[in-house]
């Protein structure tokens, strides 16, 4: 927690909020250093302290075997592992478990109904993405996925023809909300990630994005509608007030002409206001 405490990724607050709630005193941290996508180090009472993934730890000389078989069982049950070493020492590990909310899930069956795909970008292992993939019937996923390259996932996608909308809330998300065609931040996450994005889901509820897209295509269409009616309206209407039926004595009076041009605004107007009867989540 000491470590953590000075990160604004998910899982440090996490930790740090958990130490919190069991009023462990945290002692004071220095040399606080982070290495995006795996983990970060600090000095705490005179010794550094590593805290991060698996690749993390090894690099820094720390020995990570001792509790494989305990990462593989709490992985299997769709848990991120998070390993704390000290001077080549293994300290323990800290299991993390994100609760699939019951708007997830809605969200993403609602999604796939209107026919979007829904991939998982995430830096957990393997094994604790399949898990977390097949609770929630995802199209696809990747796993073990670093900051910098999430955003060369969305390229990849974009490059098969794919439009790409990208959603996070955390640092490591910015490159790719950059990246993607439409950038939606949640509302809970890091100012990062809501400066990089286009849109910003204000109450952090999934189900906003599906009313997102279904807001977006309904406007479309009215504006085609709008369009076409607006069009209609001016090569019909324009010639005979230019007076072109004056021969059969058909003519269209200026005052006629003025309310006829103001009727139709209206009809627009009208039409649009229907976008508030569409059926949202």
């Amino acid at each position: 927690a000491a470590v953590e405490r000075q990160s604004e990724h998910t899982i440090a607050q996490a930790i740090v909020r958990h130490a919190s709630e069991q009023k462990v005193t945290v002692a004071e941290a220095s040399q606080f250093k982070i290495v995006a996508g795996q983990g970060a180090q600090a000095s705490v009472d005179g010794k550094t302290v590593y805290i991060g993934n698996k690749t993390y730890l090894q690099a820094n000389q720390i020995d990570t075997n001792t509790l494989e078989q305990k990462v593989a069982e709490l992985a299997g049950q769709g848990k991120t592992v998070i390993y704390v070493g000290q001077a080549a020492e293994l300290l323990g590990i800290i299991a993390l478990a994100d609760i699939i909310k019951p708007e997830s899930r809605t969200a993403i069956e609602a999604l796939r109904k209107i026919g979007v795909k829904v991939a998982m970008l995430t830096g957990d292992n393997k094994i604790t993405a399949a898990y977390v993939a097949k609770q929630l019937q995802l199209d696809t996923y990747f796993a073990e996925v670093l900051p910098n390259d999430k955003s060369n996932k969305v390229k990849e996608l974009q490059a098969q023809g794919n439009r790409v909308a990208m959603v996070g809330d955390g640092v490591n998300d910015a490159p790719a909300l950059t990246q993607a065609d439409v950038g939606i931040a949640i509302g809970a996450g890091t100012d990062v990630a809501q400066e990089s994005a286009e849109i910003v889901l204000v109450k952090s509820n999934p189900l906003d994005i599906v009313n997102l897209i279904t807001l977006s295509k309904a406007t479309v269409v009215k504006m085609k509608q709008n369009l076409f009616w607006a069009a209609g309206y001016n090569v019909i209407a324009i010639p005979i007030a230019a007076g072109i039926l004056y021969r059969w004595d058909i003519l269209l009076r200026p005052e006629y002409g003025a309310l006829l041009m103001a009727a139709s605004s209206l009809i627009v107007v009208a039409n649009a206001l229907l976008l508030r009867k569409l059926p949202l989540q």
